[in-house]
């Protein structure tokens, strides 16, 4: 399945600063960025589980704000790309 997430990080502080990079890193480790704090997973139901626990366990409730969506088949009648689009196409191989 094919997940959106985005993150909004308060980054006042050092540690901010750090949740930041650590939902980051842990977003790149299931998907792609596709903005800033926004980025497409394509996971199965079990790595959708452990996503969601560990990005939960990085952010700060009150300061920080999560949203994933799940994005339904099939996506070409669901998403719509416009301009400088640099995607993984995750149908196709990925190690060449």
């Amino acid at each position: 399945m094919m997940l959106l997430i985005t993150y909004d990080v308060s980054t006042e502080t050092k540690e901010g600063r750090r949740r930041l990079r650590r939902v980051a890193k842990t977003c790149l480790n299931y998907g792609q960025r596709v903005q800033k704090s926004v980025f497409e997973c394509q996971v199965n139901i079990m790595e959708m589980a452990r996503l969601k626990e560990q990005l939960l366990c990085e952010i700060d409730e009150v300061q920080d704000s999560l949203r994933i969506y799940r994005i339904i088949e099939p996506l070409e009648k669901n998403r719509e790309e416009f301009g400088n689009i640099k995607a993984t196409n995750f149908e196709s191989t990925l190690i060449v």
